[in-house]
């Protein structure tokens, strides 16, 4: 079980630390508070090394955990639960263990008296801009429930989606694999027999015939194991550079313009902003912060610098399309 540690505040005032083994944060708090003490800030600690810690820490919330979340908690609110009762039952259902404990926190947050939206907002990991921004359209025009049904269709659409990339990716991707293994076995244990017989016969062999025999005795040879080193020093920069703006922009415009994938990533990012962009209007998210969302999760830079331009052009009283057609990936 997880330990918490609490900062708290005694009848007198008095500020105390304690730690305490509980099965959530919401368990801990209802502990402290019985005991008479005012709970200030509860916080995990790790206690060495824990298989259960390490588990919960390579966990991740699905979007599937989350359409069934939303689509769930949309069916309590519309029959008159109550916010508060319909997060604790969902929090005490809930099967995934890291989205509980988020699920706890904004449970305990709701009840202190804050918006859902903002309670949503202190856990960017599990919920992004696109869900907080959603909901909080949902407080302000009491539709609610009906946002939450719209989220769990989008989700569930998006979960349909990134199936369909993986199906489509997968034979090309299977096909690469075997081939490449057929090609490394045939350098290194059939290609140096028909080499010793070349050297016997003697006279010079044809370049295709020879490339392939100097491929084999590469890869026959101890500098064949420098490849995995070579290969990660490889990933390593392209991480570094990928992490900076210019990277970024560069390499996403160079993964639009590959021959048969780049085509496939440019309609997955256009869908996922038609989907995105359509579900925030009707869902009655202004048109400029709609703009800002779909951007930051199109998963493109190009895309979003295009999203980005379109903002501008809409602030200052033009229209959307004349700054979407501009890149091609709109076309």
């Amino acid at each position: 079980m997880p330990k918490f540690q609490g900062s708290l505040k005694d009848s007198t005032g008095r500020e105390v630390k304690q730690t305490m083994v509980a099965e959530s944060v919401r368990e801990a708090r209802d502990v402290w508070r019985q005991k008479g003490f005012q709970v200030v800030q509860i916080k995990e600690v790790a206690d060495g090394f824990n298989m259960e810690q390490l588990s919960l820490a390579l966990q991740g919330v699905s979007v599937k955990d989350l359409a069934i979340f939303s689509r769930q908690l949309a069916t309590l609110v519309n029959a008159g639960v109550s916010m508060v009762r319909g997060l604790g039952i969902m929090t005490d259902q809930c099967e995934n263990k890291k989205l509980k404990i988020a699920l706890t926190e904004v449970l305990d947050d709701v009840q202190q008296g804050t918006n859902f939206s903002d309670a949503l907002r202190k856990h960017p990991k599990i919920f992004d801009k696109l869900y907080c921004a959603m909901v909080q359209a949902g407080e302000a025009g009491g539709v609610l429930d009906d946002v939450l049904s719209r989220l769990a269709t989008l989700l569930e659409d998006q979960a349909r989606l990134t199936n369909q990339i993986k199906s489509a990716m997968t034979y090309p991707a299977v096909v690469t694999f075997i081939a490449l293994a057929i090609f490394i076995g045939m350098c290194k244990f059939i290609i140096p027999v028909f080499s010793g017989v070349f050297k016997q016969l003697g006279g010079e062999l044809p370049a295709f015939t020879q490339i392939l025999v100097n491929i084999s005795n590469f890869l026959n040879s101890p500098a064949f194991f420098l490849i995995p080193v070579v290969i990660a020093g490889f990933l390593f920069v392209y991480r570094q550079f990928y992490k900076t703006p210019f990277g970024k922009l560069y390499m996403d415009g160079v993964f639009l313009k590959l021959p048969m994938f780049g085509e496939l990533v440019q309609k997955t990012a256009v869908a996922r902003f038609a989907r995105t962009f359509g579900s925030l209007s009707r869902a009655g998210v202004p048109i400029l912060m709609s703009l800002e969302i779909t951007g930051d999760t199109s998963g493109n830079q190009v895309i979003a610098n295009a999203l980005d331009s379109a903002r501008n052009a809409v602030r200052e009283g033009g229209q959307i399309s004349p700054a979407l057609e501009k890149p091609t990936c709109f076309r």
